[in-house]
């Protein structure tokens, strides 16, 4: 580990750093230490030509149905001048990057940074190989390289007219000096980015060719099953092995960590079933009692504590609220969810004295690695992991590596044997990263005209950054703040008030949190866009004239929520029966806005028409993509605004299974309109804004169909049933 100048502990922390998205710095990757490092020949590091013309893009970013392997792909091969029908992407390893000093950057895929955050370097990565290849071609044929052209993965010299293909000089292209000055196309000029290809991926998951981690099939592997203690903060007390040693395919009976009971077997159908006949006795521990009424009541208390740390401020918004002529006040609440992903938790681990492997769906390639070096107990550069396809991450596959720790600590009882670890449905559902719990409390200070002369915004709960074990800085959980942000690049609020306090009271109950999709923004869109929409009920004014006056000075915000406005028809009379309530937000770097039409029959039954929605991402890669990411982002974000709550009793999830933890059944599924509008100048993700507006646009909805103001979630749990 020494010799490649990067010590366990600095891997570990940089790991760690990166799962948050701070990118740790490193250079410009594409260099010549593959050659150094023995590595089969390569135009860089981001392409392989192969002989026959077929090109090999490698890709760090993790493909989980969001379509980052085409887009990041369609970056790559337009700045390489490729023939897009010779394309294909692979995964590197991080055991490789760490080798080569990093040199594809952050394998971290969350926070919609996929693209946005490796755009530049892969496109460099792209010029560099084509600059190469010309180079290549202009020396065989004894040319100014100036002469030479490149396009779809010809080499053409204009003078003499000579051709030759991008396979027939790549072995030389890889033998050249990596240049010291790439120049990047023009987005004006692109002809396969920003144009709706289709994906990479589609043919071998329609075929079922495609291989998950739940699939994976290793020589000699043997299956494990794990349970780990229900309660939050328990532990093993004991275990009866003997009961189930001697029950058919049954090899091992392992306890792992303090609170988790494991057994190993040749089918995992024997392992679970031995698993559910193993007498287990657990230590429940302090939070034997817990339920969502005590996590409740210890959020209602930080709403009006003294000890909250300021997010976003402007002017003295307690001193004008108190001397408003008027002041409107709400509560409201938002959930813990799971990410409920339909490949349930699961890594194949084989371990020897002198290496770990393991085989995983991962979000975070890097952070992978660090826990299976931790778990293992050797050094990062005696492990790797070969990552798979995932099969759904929302987030809970990124920060916090659970499921490998278990892997490598059960293989460890078998040494050399792969064993590949699968949770149960149940097990996934009891031992998440839940969506964190908050409350909100809004008051608006009013002049005599109804406009808003202050506003304080409390949030009371959970920190994501503490739960996940990194680091904040005085108190403060920046994330708690998405879509609050003061105006920016990043998540900022898209209003302007004469005075503003947005602050946070952190109240941490011992659920772990984690990164769900869309992260804060949801609950922070929830909270002020339905609060605007009171405001602007409560003073007679039109919900999209309240924000039009609020945002003259964000032109983007109000051009996302114009877009919405008029193509949804606002102002004009709706079908009868239908009603219709508006949002918008901006986060992880886009601004998006919805409208959605709903209509509440006799007996309240909710039915959803037509969402309208308008992304503004700067730059569009693949418009047919995020389309598709906008379309299943309201699947997400209806799922959890109508049915998706995990609730706590004597301390554990009580939701097991999709039976109580329901997702949107497809004829629950409105019509999507997306309005893809990118205005250029930015990079922005497409993944998860559009979750956030999902919601309030429906609350709103209901509420001009209704009268009925709804302020938790999820709607499930209410009648809106006309008095």
């Amino acid at each position: 580990m020494r010799n490649a100048s990067v010590s366990r502990r600095s891997f570990l922390k940089g790991a760690s750093l990166a799962l948050g998205g701070l990118m740790v710095p490193f250079a410009i990757p594409f260099d010549a230490a593959a050659q150094e490092a023995g590595i089969p020949p390569e135009v860089n590091a981001w392409v392989v030509v192969k002989p026959d013309d077929t090109i090999v893009i490698r890709i760090a970013r993790s493909e989980m149905g969001q379509g980052t392997l085409t887009g990041l792909a369609q970056l790559v091969a337009e700045e390489l001048d490729a023939d897009w029908s010779k394309v294909s992407t692979e995964y590197p390893t991080p055991g490789q990057n760490l080798a080569r000093k990093r040199v594809w950057g952050s394998f971290s895929t969350g926070g919609s940074r996929g693209v946005r955050e490796s755009h530049e370097y892969v496109r460099k990565g792209g010029a560099a190989a084509r600059m190469m290849l010309v180079q290549a071609a202009a020396a065989e044929w004894g040319v100014p390289v100036a002469e030479c052209v490149a396009a779809n993965s010809v080499i053409t010299h204009a003078a003499s007219g000579r051709k030759t293909s991008y396979g027939k000089v790549a072995e030389a292209a890889g033998k050249l000096a990596i240049p010291a000055e790439v120049k990047l196309k023009d987005p004006k000029d692109w002809k396969l980015a920003g144009k709706r290809l289709a994906r990479l991926d589609t043919v071998d998951k329609t075929t079922g060719a495609q291989i998950y981690g739940m699939d994976l099939k290793l020589p000699g592997m043997l299956n494990a099953a794990i349970k780990d203690c229900p309660v939050f903060g328990g532990k093993v007390k004991s275990f009866d092995a003997a009961a189930i040693e001697k029950r058919p395919g049954v090899k091992k009976v392992v306890q792992v960590g303090d609170s988790a009971v494991a057994v190993v077997a040749d089918t995992w159908w024997r392992a679970r079933t031995a698993l559910d006949a193993l007498p287990i006795v657990w230590d429940e521990g302090p939070n034997a009692k817990l339920s969502s009424a005590d996590i409740a009541a210890m959020l209602k208390e930080g709403l009006d504590a003294p000890d909250a740390v300021v997010g976003n401020s402007n002017g003295d918004a307690r001193a004008a609220i108190a001397s408003a002529k008027r002041k409107v006040e709400a509560v409201y609440s938002y959930p813990f969810q799971n990410h409920a992903t339909m490949e349930v938790m699961n890594a194949t681990a084989k371990w020897t004295p002198e290496r770990c492997e393991v085989w995983t769906p991962t979000q975070n390639g890097e952070a992978a690695l660090a826990a299976a070096s931790e778990a293992a107990g050797l050094p990062a550069a005696k492990c790797d992991v070969y990552k798979l396809h995932l099969g759904g991450g929302f987030g809970r596959r990124g920060a916090v590596h659970d499921w490998v720790r278990q892997a490598v600590a059960i293989a460890k009882e078998l040494p050399g044997t792969p064993v590949k670890l699968l949770w149960t449905r149940e097990e996934d559902m009891q031992h998440g990263r839940y969506h964190p719990v908050t409350q909100c409390k809004l008051t608006a200070g009013l002049d005599e005209k109804g406009n808003i002369t202050g506003l304080h915004m409390r949030i009371s709960g959970q920190s994501i950054l503490v739960s996940v074990g990194m680091a904040i800085k005085d108190g403060k959980d920046p994330a708690v703040f998405q879509g609050l942000n003061a105006p920016g690049p990043e998540a900022s609020i898209g209003y302007t008030f004469p005075n503003l306090l947005i602050d946070h009271a952190m109240r941490n109950p011992p659920v772990p949190a984690g990164f769900w999709r869309g992260v804060n923004l949801n609950q922070n869109a929830v909270y002020l866009e339905c609060f605007l929409d009171e405001v602007a009920h409560a003073t007679k004014q039109d919900p999209l004239a309240l924000r039009r006056k609020l945002m003259a000075n964000h032109p983007k915000h109000l051009a996302v929520l114009n877009a919405v406005a008029e193509k949804a028809g606002w102002g004009k009379p709706a079908p009868k029966g239908v009603f219709r309530g508006l949002a918008q937000t901006m986060g992880f770097g886009s601004y998006v806005a919805a409208c959605a039409e709903v209509s509440v029959n006799k007996n309240g039954k909710l039915k959803i028409h037509r969402i309208v929605a308008a992304t503004d991402s700067g730059h569009a890669v693949n418009p047919q993509q995020i389309e598709a990411q906008v379309e299943g982002s309201f699947v997400y974000g209806l799922s959890a605004a109508l049915y998706g709550e995990c609730t706590l009793k004597d301390g554990r999830v009580e939701q097991t299974n999709f039976d109580t933890y329901v997702p949107l059944k497809m004829d629950e599924m409105p019509k999507v309109e997306t309005i893809v509008m990118p205005s250029g100048g930015f990079w922005g993700g497409v993944g998860e804004p559009t979750i956030a507006v999902a919601a309030p646009a429906v609350l709103n909805a209901i509420f001009a169909a209704t009268g009925k103001r709804v302020r938790d979630l999820p709607l499930k749990n209410h009648s809106l049933k006309k008095a």
